[in-house]
């Protein structure tokens, strides 16, 4: 792949700014670019997963020292998000990760149209426990997704959250802190199954994403939650129509 450096460099900095500060997008807007230059789905994906090691670990901190963490949230995502991450990776090098895609997009599109309409409906937001009911298998879900689509922890995750009634800043920074560990998982299993073979597209992802990490932890802190919200929606439902035109024209 004659990519250059520095245009990886520039996709992991704006995929990163775009998941620090809104809880998701870093695989999925990653992922495309490097299926569009033509690497393999798994290559893509392990690629994508070993990067967000390193930028997850820079934002989980980031978020746990501006006090975006929800603890309770963390620990109810972590463990089932950790066991679908590998399960997901493991299936990805067994069957194409295509065929589930326009189902995660359609249930994308719904979350997507219901956080816009709380954004536009519920101006004020109050902090809410997190269930364990919803988090276990959300959380599996959300990890299986991501690695078998090259992202999706976030989209998945998030925005049934913040759709559900939850603090999108908390939301955010707890989904962020526990994805380094479903992504640590999953980078670890490619590494096993299949290898890592596009260290050039690793490196290049992990420096950008370094650099925006902190910044989208802080954009996060200082961004109202109704304005979160509309962005979150807006970027939801823009990227699955987009996803589906490619699916089905």
């Amino acid at each position: 792949m004659e990519t250059n450096f520095w245009v990886l460099v520039l996709v992991g900095f704006f995929a990163q700014l775009i998941d620090g500060s809104l809880g998701m997008a870093y695989g999925v807007s990653s992922n495309s670019f490097l299926l569009g230059v033509g690497v393999p789905p798994a290559a893509a994906s392990a690629s994508v997963h070993t990067a967000e090691v390193f930028t997850t670990a820079i934002s989980g901190i980031s978020h746990w020292r501006l006090g975006n963490i929800d603890k309770r949230m963390v620990w109810g995502l972590l463990i089932p998000g950790v066991i679908g991450g590998a399960l997901g990776a493991y299936i990805l090098t067994n069957l194409d990760g295509n065929v589930v895609k326009p189902y995660i997009a359609i249930y994308l599109l719904i979350m997507g149209i219901r956080i816009l309409f709380k954004a536009f409906n519920l101006p004020q937001f109050h902090e809410k426990e997190a269930k364990p009911a919803l988090l276990i298998p959300l959380g599996l879900a959300g990890g299986t997704f991501d690695a078998i689509g090259g992202g999706g922890w976030g989209p998945i995750v998030t925005s049934t959250l913040i759709s559900a009634g939850h603090t999108p800043r908390k939301t955010i920074g707890s989904v962020n802190f526990s994805e380094f560990f479903v992504t640590l998982t999953t980078a670890v299993t490619f590494l096993i199954t299949i290898g890592i073979t596009h260290w050039k597209v690793v490196l290049g992802l992990i420096l950008g994403g370094i650099l925006a990490a902190p910044l989208g932890a802080l954009l996060t802190k200082k961004v109202s939650p109704k304005v979160i919200m509309m962005i979150v929606g807006f970027l939801i439902i823009l990227l699955q129509i987009r996803t589906l035109y490619q699916i089905w024209f």
